[in-house]
């Protein structure tokens, strides 16, 4: 489904709160006069001093070998074209946040208001001493082929224009991976681009290194086939004039093994397809429209392999695959350059993790287990958290062994533990969860649909495919709030269970409910009037089939909020009481707390089933067993207390239970998640080689306030409060939840619906 974005939407994602998408952080203390004081005057001095006696210490002592400038003048935005520098500022912002969130790679953005390439390569090269690399963004042609080689002459730190080489590494790879699978040689290919632009001629360049024949090259722009007889040609283009008879794309086409698109939409059509060889290959990577669309591509030939730009079709060739690892491979051997050898390095590196057995926690997020090298799977997938530690070391291995290294790297394992650790390789939980819910989505009810927040959020999640809404209350209240702000809920259903429509489902509902509760003290009335009420209706429909999920809990109380859904759908089989986990995702990784929300003050034996519970939901999250830290104010019996007992006594009864579980307590919070004090001072700890990863709280007031101080005092994002122990999906949200927790909720609903159907 292609994800729809709502202008509005997109304005107020920029502007709200602090406007833009980054900003600087410190990141070392300054809490003290002595800090400020180390920090700038007096203190600062001696690093200078340093730095002006070896200019190579600036790596030392800044933050030069970890930034990068995105550096653009706007001439040539995404789909945008020439718009201008501030124009192109929310673009570069967002190169920067990729970096950050891919390779951990900060990123100071630069629009430059110059259009003369002269001048702007003079600018640039007067940046050097910043930054320990250049990305050259959205730069047209053909300036942007004389800006990039005059500062990789110039400069002594790695310049790419990715707009360029970006697309020109991911595609190789994707090629050299497609005609190993249909069994044809790079070298006796003919391939024909269209397309003449930046990323045309790079690809081009890069694909005659891996072995594609120049005279095997056709290359097409808007006026057709590139000749050596057209006048005017600019060098970039005579590169690729042929002499051929061939005028139009028509031509090009006959008998052609590969067509690279990097055009318009929709140029090749179904018969220019047809006339192409046997077992073509299409890179259609024109975006959002493909030069072909894949769906008519695959209807018009059963033999072509397709590639797109596109998420939502297999084989996308993403930039994101490439530049934010190739950087962080030049930087971390500060490479004066990136050079031929090192992109090489990138598309081989990338092409063999394409053959590695796909990890499990990629399949989830894609929901395909039959995931592997072939036809449908060319090139890795974003998400795939082996990219940083494959294509980076091969990246500084090639920038050392080409001579451009100015730094060795002498123990790659180590280097590999830092790479994980830079980004948190396991910190993509969210995603994750998001991208297995996108792989069936499921009917979701949501019980509060005259509120904004949950039609806003109903709205992404079937935009984006995750789910398909139900949406309960007032009918002309829900459509007028739907008109007021625009929103695309075409495909939601809407019901009122206090209109008239809804009296013989009423009736079946509550007969139903009566059956259940008829023991507890209500009549069959009672049970019609309680049915009216959205947090009992709700849940009845999830109980009969009617849909697959329950979100409730933004305007009310949560006791108030579960207590029907307990009443109606219940406990999960052999479960006594359900629990509450919240997934805390921070810098230092993904935690799970247990029970937050839940049960007031469990005893040691129910503290056991929580922390079953939890453990499996951490399982299912991470696809790796949980660390369990049973959390109190003591560590291993330094204090006395019925805190401490409990604890002490939940981590024995568990671990007689679950002997396989990594667990140990009781233990103070900060100890449990420090696993240097746990190795110095308790070495005997289960969880010290690697610190917890789940905390159970002794009582609902800790776990409570915990995860809510985190909230507040920011760095941590939440998924939550996840209900688990349901027989079927329910999930409660708290007052006041924003929009994107709401999203990510449903997605959580949806992804247990998919489980639960998966066990039938």
């Amino acid at each position: 489904m292609k994800l729809k974005i709502n202008k509005q939407d997109a304005l107020d994602y920029h502007e709200q709160g602090q406007p833009g998408k980054i900003e600087v952080v410190p990141t070392k203390s300054m809490d003290s006069q002595l800090d400020l004081a180390l920090a700038y005057s007096p203190g600062v001095a001696e690093p200078c001093n340093e730095i002006a006696k070896n200019k190579e210490d600036v790596y030392k002592y800044t933050a030069k070998g970890n930034l990068v400038g995105v550096i653009s003048n706007g001439t040539a935005v995404l789909g945008l074209g020439n718009i201008g520098p501030e124009a192109s500022k929310p673009v570069m912002e967002g190169k920067g946040v990729l970096f950050k969130k891919f390779a951990g790679i900060d990123v100071f953005d630069i629009e430059v208001d110059s259009t003369d390439p002269d001048e702007f390569i003079k600018i640039v090269k007067a940046l050097e001493p910043t930054f320990g690399g250049i990305n050259l963004e959205d730069i047209k042609a053909p300036e942007s082929f004389k800006i990039e080689k005059a500062l990789k002459e110039q400069m002594n730190i790695p310049v790419m224009h990715d707009d360029q080489h970006g697309t020109a590494i991911i595609s190789s790879a994707a090629l050299i991976n497609a005609l190993e699978i249909i069994g044809k040689k790079i070298g006796k290919v003919k391939l024909v681009v269209n397309g003449a632009g930046a990323a045309a001629i790079s690809c081009t360049k890069l694909y005659k290194s891996l072995g594609v024949k120049a005279e095997n090259i056709v290359m097409c722009d808007s006026k057709g086939v590139i000749r050596q007889d057209r006048e005017g040609l600019d060098d970039s283009k005579k590169e690729f004039a042929t002499s051929k008879n061939l005028h139009t794309l028509s031509d090009a086409v006959k008998k052609a093994d590969v067509f690279i698109g990097l055009s318009i939409g929709n140029i090749l059509t179904a018969e220019n397809l047809k006339s192409m060889a046997k077992k073509p290959i299409v890179f259609a990577l024109a975006n959002p429209t493909p030069e072909i669309s894949y769906e008519l591509a695959i209807a018009t030939r059963k033999d072509v392999l397709m590639a797109t730009g596109r998420s939502d079709h297999p084989n996308q060739v993403n930039n994101v695959l490439g530049f934010p690892y190739i950087f962080r491979g030049a930087l971390d051997v500060r490479a004066t350059k990136i050079n031929e050898a090192m992109k090489l390095a990138a598309v081989k590196a990338i092409a063999e993790l394409t053959k590695e057995p796909v990890p499990e926690l990629v399949l989830k997020a894609y929901g395909d287990r039959t995931m592997n090298f072939g036809p449908n799977y060319l090139i890795p997938k974003p998400l795939d958290p082996r990219l940083i530690y494959t294509i980076s070391p091969a990246v500084a291995k090639a920038a050392m062994e080409s001579g451009v290294a100015k730094k060795e790297i002498t123990d790659w394992n180590q280097y590999e533990n830092e790479l994980k650790s830079r980004v948190g390789a396991d910190q993509k939980i969210v995603s994750n969860v998001i991208a297995r819910a996108k792989q069936k989505p499921k009917r979701v009810v949501f019980a509060e649909a005259d509120h904004y927040k949950i039609l806003k959020a109903a709205e992404i999640t079937c935009s984006e495919g995750i789910s398909i809404p139900i949406l309960l209350g007032n009918k002309e209240k829900i459509e007028g709030l739907i008109n007021q702000y625009q929103m695309n809920l075409s495909e939601a259903t809407i019901i009122d269970p206090m209109d008239a429509a809804t009296k013989d489902t009423i009736k079946r509902y509550a007969d139903i409910f009566y059956k259940l509760r008829k023991r507890k003290g209500v009549t069959n009335k009672e049970c019609q009037k309680l049915m009216q009420n959205r947090n009992h209706f709700g849940p009845m429909m999830v109980e009969q089939g009617e849909a697959d999920a329950f979100i409730s809990g933004l305007t009310k109380d949560y006791a108030q909020s579960v207590k029907p859904s307990l009443q109606i759908i219940g406990k999960a089989k052999g479960v006594n009481k359900v629990t509450g986990m919240f997934i805390i995702s921070s810098k230092k990784g993904d935690f799970f707390f247990a029970d937050t929300t839940i049960q007031l003050n469990p005893t040691a034996e129910e503290m056991v089933e929580i922390i079953d519970l939890t453990s499996q939901a951490v399982k299912i999250f991470t696809n790796k067993p949980p660390r369990v830290a049973v959390l109190s104010y003591s560590n291993f019996g330094s204090s006395s207390g019925e805190v401490p007992l409990k604890a002490r006594k939940a981590v024995k009864l568990a671990k007689e239970k679950f002997p396989n579980l990594v667990i140990d307590g009781e233990i103070q919070a900060n100890i449990a998640l420090n696993p240097s004090i746990q190795q110095e001072v308790y070495p005997f700890s289960e969880i010290a080689e690697e610190g917890a990863n789940t905390l159970i709280f002794p009582d609902l007031a800790s776990g409570n306030i915990a995860y809510k101080l985190l909230m507040e005092l920011g760095g941590a994002s939440a998924i939550g409060p996840i209900l688990l122990g349901m027989k079927k999906p329910v999930h409660i949200l708290q007052i006041g939840t924003s929009v994107k927790e709401i999203v990510n909720m449903t997605a959580v609903a949806v992804l247990h619906a998919q489980l639960l159907n998966k066990e039938k």
